[in-house]
């Protein structure tokens, strides 16, 4: 049987892609659904890149070397996609979530808190900054973008120490002094990639199917 559009968001794992592709593919996704079309959470990693958000300062990409620049559809300012770090795409209809973009991005962070502690990890918001933080150590970071208020782009969250070097070629987020950390040494255990991918989408698929909806 295939989901509804009232189903719970049905969670999409992806593996290893590139960037631009996988960008293509959630516009198409977004371009083509209609309202009987059911949610989808897509989680993977990327290929290394750098991107920037639609109003991001290009001078916060301080040493790109080899890694692709890409400007995107999505807000916020620079960050890095790579190898060790889970990136989601929710892929939602906010139509029949109220149309509240900034409930959309405090579920993401509730999402991410919730399994952060089922890591055991004392993860939380700062005031006044989006993303997730354990103390001063930022986790994850989430800009977003919405089509036909078809919410697109989502999360990145560092599991792994691999994850970590390229962001000193940038000013993370626009954030001066701003110091990244991971899952795995918040946790103080090796955690992979698929291991957290499989707690996050199972915190995202529930809180999002506990969400209201209407039509």
């Amino acid at each position: 049987m295939q989901p509804s559009a009232n189903s719970p968001p049905r969670v999409v794992e992806l593996g290893r892609v590139a960037y631009l592709p996988t960008w293509q593919a959630m516009q198409h996704f977004t371009d083509v659904r209609d309202a009987h079309t059911a949610d989808e959470i897509w989680v993977l990693e990327h290929e290394p890149v750098f991107t920037l958000g639609m109003n991001a300062d290009p001078s916060h990409v301080l040493a790109a070397g080899d890694i692709p620049v890409v400007r995107v559809d999505r807000g916020g300012q620079v960050t890095y996609h790579g190898p060790g770090q889970l990136v989601g795409y929710p892929v939602l209809d906010l139509n029949s979530r109220g149309r509240d973009l900034h409930a959309h991005l405090r579920s993401l962070e509730e999402a991410l808190i919730l399994a952060c502690q089922a890591f055991g990890v004392d993860a939380q918001r700062r005031e006044g900054l989006t993303g997730v933080w354990v103390a001063d150590r930022k986790l994850a970071s989430i800009g977003v973008g919405v089509r036909k208020w078809i919410s697109m782009h989502g999360f990145a969250i560092n599991i792994t120490r691999e994850s970590l070097p390229p962001f000193f070629a940038i000013t993370p987020c626009g954030i001066d002094g701003v110091v990244m950390s991971c899952l795995e040494t918040e946790a103080g255990r090796s955690i992979s990639v698929r291991e957290a991918a499989e707690v996050i989408g199972e915190k995202l698929r529930d809180l999002f199917a506990l969400t209201p909806r209407s039509r």
